[in-house]
């Protein structure tokens, strides 16, 4: 059975942020993530992860103004010393937290500014985040993203995001598979994931419709996990999804058994 980890930004809104940490080790999981540190004291955050004998498994690189509905700036020529100043503060935190990879949200395109320019910026943006990550032992992700979510993400499937690390060119850079994401997009996700193995850093999941816990859509998550097992998946599974009711109510499709790494 895979590993998997609390995404603590959308399980446990029960509590304050803080106090998710205590909740998911209780809980019986041993990986936490979230979207993003920024805003909590690292210090404050390494803390919580001792105490509690949590793993932080991944965050995201800062993307823009979230609460105005920005999804990510690498793509964005105008944002480029941004986007690098935003490197260093993820490196900060994640050799804080001992987290070893952490992912970029790409960003919705702009309507004004043309296709290439944005590709052009996006390359150039993830060749300096990987390099700079992989002096401090980091990885870096990108995530495909489905478009009925967030429309005009500029990342939106797996043959898109395989194409972007080709162009990359770098030993460094791996995609973040979101289960949810690419069966709204693409479906056929045990063949997709096997044939890229050796690409994916990460994965995460919810069911579909609704983004909620497994077994509540259409996704046969039994199956994919005893996939992930016979292919030799040795990453974590990150659970990104919104409970139906309450998180503790919500895990029961999950033995406490499976929880620990």
């Amino acid at each position: 059975m895979p590993r998997f980890a609390a995404n603590l930004t959308m399980l446990f809104n029960e509590l304050p942020f803080l106090e998710r940490f205590q909740a998911a080790a209780e809980a019986g999981f041993r990986g936490v993530e979230y979207l993003f540190p920024y805003e909590y004291d690292k210090y404050e955050l390494a803390g919580r992860l001792k105490r509690w004998n949590l793993t932080q498994v991944l965050h995201n690189l800062p993307a823009g103004n979230w609460g105005a509905g920005e999804r990510g700036i690498a793509i964005l020529p105008d944002r480029i010393s941004e986007f690098q100043s935003g490197v260093f503060q993820a490196i900060d935190y994640a050799t804080q937290l001992g987290c070893k990879q952490v992912n970029c949200l790409v960003g919705i395109a702009p309507k004004d500014v043309e296709r290439g320019r944005l590709h052009e910026t996006l390359v150039n943006n993830l060749r300096f985040a990987a390099h700079e990550l992989n002096q401090e032992g980091i990885a870096l992700l990108v995530e495909p993203i489905n478009t009925r979510d967030i429309p005009g993400f500029f990342l939106n499937s797996t043959k898109q995001a395989l194409a972007l690390l080709d162009d990359v060119e770098s030993p460094n850079l791996f995609i973040q598979y979101d289960i949810y994401h690419m069966q709204i997009m693409e479906g056929d996700l045990a063949r997709t994931i096997e044939a890229n193995l050796d690409r994916i850093a990460h994965v995460q999941l919810a069911d579909n419709p609704g983004r909620n816990e497994p077994g509540t859509g259409e996704i046969n998550f039994p199956f994919l996990y005893r996939h992930l097992d016979a292919i030799g998946y040795a990453g974590w599974v990150g659970c990104e999804y919104k409970p139906a009711r309450t998180t503790s109510d919500g895990l029961t499709w999950l033995p406490s058994t499976t929880l620990a790494a």
